[in-house]
């Protein structure tokens, strides 16, 4: 089955040793499909996300929002997905 959009977004580790704090940026990507949508630890049936939402924080970047069944995940973005969104809204 083939992804309809993409949205890449990131995940900030944060590695605490005695002697020194490193900081570990992920690159990800969320695919949105017919019938889900897909992070790389969660899975959502399309049924169960209600909306997505964008919240700018800064220049640049900000949060995407998946509001779904289970509760609101937040996804830290650098750029703007309101295609992602639009797309989804779509589909919806």
């Amino acid at each position: 089955m083939n992804w309809i959009a993409t949205q890449s977004y990131y995940k900030i580790h944060r590695q605490v040793s005695s002697t020194e704090q490193t900081t570990v940026v992920n690159d990800r990507s969320m695919y949105l499909y017919e019938h889900k949508v897909r992070t790389k630890y969660r899975e959502f049936a399309i049924e169960d996300v209600f909306d997505m939402s964008y919240r700018q924080m800064g220049d640049e970047g900000g949060f995407l929002y998946l509001h779904t069944k289970q509760g609101v995940y937040p996804y830290t973005v650098r750029e703007d997905p309101s295609s992602f969104i639009d797309t989804f809204k779509e589909l919806k």
